[in-house]
């Protein structure tokens, strides 16, 4: 049975030095997804490490040299960490923001309106790869993100948006 998944969204050091948080975020909640936890943070090194290796396996995929180079960027600026809940919302964000390789993203998508920058550009060079934002791959992924960047006690999901039964449908009373 389908039902509401949360999932993490980092809004990049690029969007924070370019100005597109509000954006960003309108995007997602024009899209019907709620909000239920965020903050401003800089994490550490170790922080990253955990995100990027122990969960995403970017150093096992990519080399450490290319996970040096995304470290690079994350500790340019704070970065925006929320949390984001919905119907399938996992797989409907990956849809929003597009693919990880910014050419890959078609127009429309959040990626494919904001950047540019491929891979085959800034792996040889050495260069950071600008992407916007980072979003959970799959649900179980999203669960352990959530988990090392929110506590429990920072998630406020019992509240109600106006548009939550709107955009999630509304089961029509008996009579």
């Amino acid at each position: 049975m389908t039902q509401l998944e949360r999932t993490l969204i980092i809004l990049k050091p690029d969007t924070i030095q370019r100005g597109l948080v509000g954006e960003i975020i309108t995007r997602f909640e024009r899209a019907g997804l709620k909000i239920v936890a965020a903050k401003f943070v800089a994490p550490d090194e170790a922080h990253f490490r955990k995100h990027y290796e122990d969960i995403g396996k970017m150093i096992s995929r990519w080399g450490e040299d290319i996970y040096n180079v995304n470290l690079s960027l994350m500790v340019e600026s704070p970065v925006l960490a929320f949390v984001l809940e919905g119907v399938e919302a996992v797989s409907y964000v990956r849809k929003l923001v597009g693919t990880t390789d910014p050419k890959d993203s078609a127009p429309g998508t959040i990626r494919g309106d904001y950047t540019h920058v491929t891979r085959a550009y800034t792996n040889p060079i050495g260069a950071t790869l600008p992407n916007i934002l980072h979003a959970s791959g799959d649900p179980e992924e999203a669960l352990q993100e959530i988990a090392l960047w929110f506590d429990d006690s920072e998630l406020y999901a019992d509240y109600e948006t106006a548009q939550g039964p709107i955009v999630r449908g509304r089961v029509p009373e008996k009579k």
